[in-house]
């Protein structure tokens, strides 16, 4: 068997055993390079590729290589130019390269292709934020995919995931995500890049509008010029052109011109396109003709981590104890912005006080009621399970198990019903908070509990009664 079938029939043992997502992020660009004294070289697009694959899928690959070859095998994950130093370099005349090929000459800098003549002027404005990159984005579970994809797409702007659609409610990072991305290619590469809001793009559209009424074409192209002779366009919250149907027509459009001529569009929105319902269908649909990832709330260990992070550049980073850290993580569980918030206000309560140390008590005592001790959020699934396990007296992983009894089968369907009447997460979300359950279960629950609540009194006053705990 040749490389090329080898490495075909080890992907094909492969992707049953991941989800397609993880499949496209971390095997789909992965290139067999040779085989050599018990050793297996592997090209990998990213140097994040070489983590990955070792701490994640190392046994993964080795079990797919010993089904298909009977052998085991040690593994070398390479970037393109470090294969250059193992491998014979093809005669080849200088400067003349494959048209479908990137080349690397320094590392992370691709030679752009199509674009020879394209600079980015010295005065352009990008919008850009310098200081938020992927180096200070903080990472965990709940957002390791959308960052990776992110990474993905600051590689090969254009290439692959256009568009990116990154969802999650506000406050999660993702803002900070497209701007790392958006700095990355400034960095790296000549392509013109421009950030801006979906409430800018309104705001320049309607402006447009009242100045020209359609008859002024010099201002009209200046218009279409910014937002569509670009090779990267990031637009934040998209979920605001909602209501602004000319607005939509005009984004439509643009989506149409940039998508059509390889241009990557990054997209974020508070919701995951399916769940935008108010906007247009067609914009919709071209949301999902890339890849959507979604960020959810940080947990525990990332909050902490993002919160020792931040303190980095405080002065009061040498007086604060670890059990401090553990009570901001613990208070603000959803939104970054609080957790910025209380450093902030920990900190100008610091420089008033003057403490020699800044331990439990004096942060309960700065932070106050800024914090909310309630375990339960009314808009957080956790919260909602929370509340519901200790109304029907089960614990959280009976609502997120395999039983079936009435005692936590009825419970688990009043917890996803409340999940989908108070948060604004989609069905597969919800579906997944509870044990990986798919979408059909939890509309067969919401179903139930709405049926059940026309004629039964005494749930509708427990469903009250979990909610005023909220």
């Amino acid at each position: 068997m040749d490389e090329k079938n080898l490495w075909q029939s080890i992907l094909d043992e492969i992707f049953p055993e991941v989800n397609s997502a993880s499949f496209h992020a971390w095997f789909h660009d992965l290139k067999l390079i040779k085989i050599e004294d018990g050793k297996v070289y592997i090209q990998v697009p990213m140097e994040i590729h070489k983590k990955i694959l070792s701490s994640n899928y190392y046994d993964l690959i080795d079990n797919a290589f010993y089904k298909v070859t009977n052998q085991n095998y040690e593994y070398e994950f390479l970037l393109k130019e470090e294969i250059e130093e193992i491998l014979p370099k093809p005669v080849v005349e200088e400067e003349t390269y494959s048209s479908n090929e990137t080349v690397f000459h320094e590392e992370s800098k691709p030679l752009e292709q199509n674009h020879e003549n394209i600079s980015t002027p010295s005065d352009w404005d990008s919008n850009l934020i310098p200081s938020l990159n992927f180096d200070n984005y903080i990472v965990g579970d709940s957002n390791r995919l959308a960052k990776m994809a992110g990474m993905l797409v600051a590689e090969k702007p254009g290439e692959a995931q256009n568009p990116l659609f990154i969802y999650g409610k506000s406050g999660l990072g993702k803002t900070h995500l497209m701007h790392a991305i958006g700095n990355y290619i400034v960095e790296h590469s000549n392509k013109k890049v421009l950030y801006t809001t979906s409430e800018m793009f309104k705001d320049d559209y309607i402006n447009i509008a009242n100045i020209t009424n359609g008859n002024n074409v010099q201002i009209t192209t200046d218009f279409k010029r910014k937002y569509r002779d670009i090779d990267v366009l990031i637009i934040d919250d998209i979920q605001y052109l909602v209501g602004a149907e000319k607005t939509q027509q005009e984004f439509f459009h643009t989506f149409n011109t940039l998508h059509q001529a390889n241009k990557q569009i990054i997209i974020s929105s508070d919701r995951s396109p399916e769940d935008l319902k108010l906007l247009e269908e067609r914009l919709r649909s071209r949301f999902t003709w890339g890849l959507s990832v979604d960020i959810y709330p940080p947990d525990f260990e990332l909050r902490c981590n993002i919160i020792r992070s931040k303190l980095k550049n405080m002065t009061i980073s040498a007086k604060i104890e670890d059990g401090v850290i553990e009570y901001i993580a613990n208070n603000f569980q959803n939104d970054v912005r609080y957790i910025e918030g209380a450093l902030n206000r920990l900190m100008f309560y610091t420089s008033m006080m003057v403490p020699q140390k800044i331990d439990l008590n004096f942060a309960m005592e700065a932070l106050g009621d800024f914090g909310n001790n309630n375990i339960y959020k009314t808009n957080s699934i956790e919260g909602i399970q929370n509340a519901v396990a200790e109304f029907y007296h089960i614990t959280v992983n009976d609502l997120k198990g395999k039983r079936r009894n009435n005692g936590v089968a009825y419970p688990r369907q009043i917890a996803m019903y409340l999940c989908r009447l108070l948060t604004e997460e989609n069905l597969n979300r919800i579906g997944m908070e509870f044990g990986g359950r798919d979408h059909s279960t939890v509309i067969h629950a919401c179903d139930k509990i709405s049926q059940d609540l026309k004629t039964n009194k005494a749930l509708e006053g427990e469903i009250k009664e979990i909610q005023n705990k909220m």
